[in-house]
């Protein structure tokens, strides 16, 4: 038994990071660690469990061309999995996205465990890290002193990196509006409209705006008001998505739609979108 965990040790370490990072998504949506274990899961975890799954072997390759193929493949699969997502009803959605992505890293590590499991001990690859230290009476001054400084360096990296991402900047407080199609994804918009044809598309909105937002939305056609929106108010990082008609009413190429976004009562919008229509009779 002990021999199967040893085989499995980075892969059952890797599950155990997606397992914690989900309950963190669901349960606790602020926390930091959902950035600080985020980003391995997008940029590492995918195509080191691929890897795993398809060069068992010790020498099937070396640290750094499993390392550098791990970062290439996650970014690559992580594009492919959006991509087709994006023709499926889920569409390209945050959680569909950790959900498919949690899936291929426990499949593949599936197979990593039944294949590493199948291969003699002195023939499986089995990731390991060694540090020795220097001892520190047999260095030179200038050694003592390169060696203060380089952990002075690297413990201000650090502080500096948690700094960074502990702390809201001011810059990153924004509204997210979009439309979509009448599939709601981001395909299939109309251009070629009959008189009297009605069209249904999908607005939404995401609040980043760090409080309690109030939000309206216009409808305009040419610059004539069609219809309007609101009064909306959602929390920070509360999303209203619903659908929206409108009826091309007269016959003309290349009529202006555009949905306008004001917030807490203002004057001027805050997002325009828009898009072109022809109508024919």
């Amino acid at each position: 038994m002990s021999k199967k965990i040893r085989f499995a040790s980075d892969i059952l370490f890797i599950n155990v990071l997606v397992i914690v990072l989900i309950v963190i998504i669901f349960l606790f949506p602020s926390n930091v660690l959902r950035i600080i274990i985020g980003l391995p899961f997008l940029l590492f975890f995918p195509g080191y469990t691929l890897m795993a799954a398809l060069f068992p072997k010790k020498n099937d390759l070396d640290g750094v061309e499993r390392i550098a193929l791990s970062f290439g493949l996650s970014i690559a699969l992580s594009a492919l999995i959006g991509f087709l997502l994006n023709y499926t009803p889920c569409g390209i959605r945050f959680y569909p996205i950790l959900l498919s992505l949690s899936f291929f890293i426990f499949v593949t590590s599936v197979i990593t465990y039944y294949r590493r499991y199948r291969l003699p001990v002195e023939k499986c690859f089995i990731p390991s890290f060694r540090i020795s230290l220097p001892r520190w009476a047999g260095l030179s001054n200038i050694d003592k002193v390169l060696t203060i400084v380089l952990i002075l360096s690297i413990l201000t990296a650090l502080g500096v990196l948690s700094y960074t991402i502990t702390t809201p900047k001011s810059g990153e407080r924004f509204t997210e509006f979009y439309v979509l199609g009448p599939e709601g994804k981001a395909e299939n918009y109309p251009h070629e409209l009959m008189l009297g044809e009605k069209v249904i598309l999908n607005l939404g909105i995401v609040n980043h705006e760090g409080q309690e937002m109030k939000y309206n939305i216009e409808v305009r056609i040419d610059g004539a008001e069609y219809k309007k929106v609101g009064s909306l108010i959602l929390n920070n990082e509360e999303k209203w998505e619903n659908r929206i008609s409108f009826i091309a009413q007269k016959v003309s190429n290349n009529q202006k739609v555009q949905f306008l976004l004001y917030k807490n009562e203002e004057h001027k919008p805050s997002e325009t979108l828009h898009l072109f229509i022809n109508v024919t009779q």
